[in-house]
């Protein structure tokens, strides 16, 4: 096995495969694949891992190379032209490579879900347009008010379906005798005050008032809904009449718009991550492929301070 490790060389004879690859077959020589298939397929992926890492400029140690963010990150944008399998199965090889040379898992928290890119890309501007003027257009005010809250709650203040549905009407209030900013206080697990976005205040507003309030138990969304499961948000739109000019309704890329109009105004690191209600960067880094590249002359500026 040891002599099909060292005889390995990657398709094409990529540049950097002279800098990283004795530290590659040193990597899988420590994990011992005793099949040569398996032998091959853990160096295909940590050569791919490799490879990237050399060309953001990383070190060339394994140490480096297997660290859960940078394995995250190379499953998120380095390598954009394989598939959906693929990328899952460079993940699993590479953190059972990790768990193998480096040990059990590390303190900088659980990776990302990987999924689909169509599953979490933000919507586009003309997506959003259309996304509204379908939930305005459906046939019954109870199908509209409740599109129209779920996209406040994904829009403006990031929320995914399972904070949308524990959610309590005197969760959302809004400041300054009622012409201030809207907060919205989430329960579980990621408990928080988020501010909405200025644009979303006054539809989530709206949601809120049109409820009469009947006791503390009240809920938000699908408020005479009072058997709650993780499938409320999804019953829900299942019933709501779909249009071929506007595309699904997706908590889940909500958020993802959320997320990069908060990159892209420039908000601090550590505000996003409060508002988003992670520990770690792992949950944003699917958001990275989405954000737009800063001009060279821009960034020169910006990198060198004043």
């Amino acid at each position: 096995m040891s002599q099909r490790i060292d005889s390995y060389r990657p398709a094409g004879s990529p540049a950097g495969w002279s800098r990283v690859g004795d530290e590659v077959r040193r990597v899988v020589r420590i994990a011992d694949p005793q099949l040569p298939h398996k032998a091959r397929e853990l160096m295909t992926a940590l050569t791919q891992l490799a490879l990237f890492c050399d060309s953001e400029g990383l070190p060339g140690t394994a140490e480096v190379w297997l660290s859960r963010e940078v394995i995250e990150r190379f499953i998120a944008v380095g390598c954009p032209n394989v598939g959906e399998s693929t990328r899952g199965n460079y993940r699993s090889r590479l953190l059972r490579l990790r768990e193998v040379v480096l040990g059990g898992d590390c303190r900088t928290g659980r990776p990302a879900k990987l999924s689909a890119s169509a599953a979490n890309s933000p919507y586009s501007r003309t997506e959003l347009a259309d996304l509204w003027g379908w939930a305005g257009g459906q046939p019954t005010e109870e199908l509209r008010w409740g599109c129209k809250t779920l996209m406040a709650l994904g829009l403006g203040v990031g929320l995914d379906s399972p904070e949308v549905i524990p959610l309590r009407l005197h969760d959302v209030r809004r400041t300054a005798n009622g012409s201030g900013p809207v907060v919205v206080c989430t329960r579980g697990p990621r408990k928080r005050e988020i501010l909405c976005r200025r644009r979303w205040e006054g539809v989530l507003a709206s949601a809120a008032d049109r409820l009469e309030t009947t006791g503390a138990a009240q809920y938000l969304f699908r408020q005479n809904c009072h058997s709650r499961g993780t499938n409320t948000v999804t019953n829900f739109l299942a019933r709501t009449q779909p249009s071929p000019n506007a595309p699904r309704l997706v908590m889940g890329r909500l958020r993802s718009t959320w997320l990069v109009e908060l990159f892209e105004e420039r908000l601090p690191i550590t505000a996003i991550v409060a508002a988003a209600g992670v520990d770690t960067l792992h949950g944003l880094s699917r958001i990275l492929p989405f954000l737009s590249a800063v001009p060279a002359e821009e960034a020169a500026q910006l990198l060198r301070g004043v």
